[in-house]
């Protein structure tokens, strides 16, 4: 048995929503595009999850947060890619795939053929065992990933409410987690062993100034340690959480995270990988030309920096890549894609975002105390990176161009104290050598420039010949 279709998305989730509403927009025929995924309902935004699905009043549920939602754009309910002929095939793992022969092969035994592919298959959550820590299967050890993860967290937080939840990791899903726990009225203790929080994005005094945070909810840290072992009770549920120097902390539920890992085994042996990824190119083009990859699971060139590659792990480059990928097949002469890293996080009552690179020296400004600063980045004299916390829409938009811009800093001191107007100057570009800010103008200007008098120089010539002509 087997079926065929001209486009198939190996993967369900954020990417596989966004790849999809841009294959009807572009005008994709009934029938010729299937989506696979191993999770039972149709795309949706991943983000939900350690946000607004964890709420203990009015949490977000399904069909609410269907992608494309997270963009305020069309939300594709299963009726929807009924209506616009898109085979959903749900439920199902792909045990095997050939590029060469473009086929999938399903758990079942079924083959999916192909014309064109495009692998959205994420990344999977790093599991305990895999540090050498036994016993992560315990019912009240929690991951968080997909839809069954989080159902499975909900459940248990419920049934311990007001109890002892350990976290451990002090990244995005840690943070987030703990956020969510302690609105729910647990008492967190959070565990990772980095000096600080968000150790691969935050500077020390940014970490300093969550972490005060989340302890006046009451959160505890116990930083620089890692968990060894866990002691169980009668009913093989974790009781305790024991550290490496011997620390124990009494749990009754343990939520884990500690990073992820790309999901590329059904093609490692058939893909360049770069990056723990799939490469690709500008074009979201893997090495064999049938075959594209988008989101987590991609390394891409970056061009704001230099076209190095980068695998980025957060959901705004999942659409982007995605749409973009979508473009360049259904129309050929699609250009690279010129993507600006973004990251952003809502935890409690807080919300911040960063651009570009953390990179280079770093200059914090604002005011720490009232929870509106930032930071920029800044490397061979160029702003590379930018942080706010607790910026309005304009903010957010002055610090993303002022990272696209390169704006380059002749005074480090006046740029820590403009803060944020810094940003604001670039978007209006009316930045001055004695601010401390010029903007990278394109090159194109200046060949314009050089067009003009070129033109000037031409016309001048022309009528002083003619002229010479005339009086000859």
């Amino acid at each position: 048995m087997g079926r065929a279709f001209v486009y198939v998305i190996l993967g369900g989730g954020v990417a596989a929503g966004y790849a999809a509403l841009e294959f009807v927009r572009r005008g994709v025929s009934h029938g010729e595009l299937c989506i696979i995924s191993e999770e039972s309902v149709a795309p949706y935004e991943r983000p939900a999850l350690s946000k607004g699905y964890l709420l203990p009043e009015a949490p977000a549920r399904l069909p609410a947060f269907h992608t494309c939602v997270g963009t305020n754009d069309e939300r594709l309910l299963p009726k929807w890619y009924k209506e616009h002929g898109i085979e959903l095939v749900l439920g199902t793992r792909v045990k095997s795939t050939d590029v060469r022969r473009k086929v999938l092969i399903t758990a079942t035994g079924e083959t999916i053929s192909y014309k064109i592919l495009i692998i959205a298959t994420g990344a999977r959550a790093l599991k305990l065992e895999e540090f050498g820590v036994r016993g992560s299967d315990a019912e009240n050890v929690c991951y968080l990933r997909n839809l069954a993860d989080t159902n499975r967290l909900v459940d248990v937080m419920q049934n311990c409410s007001g109890g002892n939840a350990v976290v451990i990791g002090g990244g995005y899903i840690g943070m987030e987690c703990a956020a969510a726990l302690v609105t729910n009225r647990m008492k967190v203790t959070m565990v990772f062993p980095e000096a600080h929080c968000m150790g691969r994005l935050f500077t020390p005094k940014i970490a300093e100034y969550y972490e005060n945070y989340y302890k006046s909810k009451g959160v505890k840290f116990i930083k620089g340690s890692v968990l060894t072992s866990f002691e169980n009770d009668s009913e093989g549920k974790v009781k305790a959480v024991i550290l490496k120097d011997g620390t124990c902390l009494p749990a009754d539920m343990v939520v884990v995270g500690i990073g992820i890992r790309p999901n590329t085994g059904l093609f490692e042996d058939q893909l360049q990988l770069d990056k723990g990824g799939i490469k690709v190119n500008g074009r979201m083009q893997a090495s064999n030309a049938s075959v594209y990859a988008v989101g987590d699971v991609a390394a891409f060139p970056v061009k704001l920096f230099g076209n190095e590659i980068h695998r980025l792990e957060h959901v705004d480059s999942a659409r982007k890549t995605a749409k973009h990928a979508v473009a360049a097949i259904m129309a050929p002469t699609t250009g690279d894609l010129d993507y600006l890293p973004f990251f952003y996080s809502r935890m409690f009552t807080l919300s911040w975002q960063f651009y570009g690179d953390s990179i280079g020296e770093v200059v914090h400004y604002g005011d720490f105390s009232s929870g509106n600063f930032g930071a920029y980045w800044i490397h061979k004299g160029v702003i590379v990176g930018a942080f706010l916390e607790g910026g309005s829409k304009d903010d957010y938009e002055a610090i993303a161009k002022a990272v696209r811009s390169k704006a380059i800093v002749n005074n480090i001191a006046e740029v820590e104290r403009a803060g944020i107007e810094f940003a604001l100057r670039v978007g209006q570009q009316a930045a001055t050598p004695e601010s401390g800010l010029l903007v990278e103008r394109p090159i194109y200007t200046q060949y314009a420039t050089a067009g003009v008098v070129v033109a000037l120089s031409i016309a001048g010539f022309a009528y002083w010949y003619g002229r010479r002509r005339r009086i000859l």
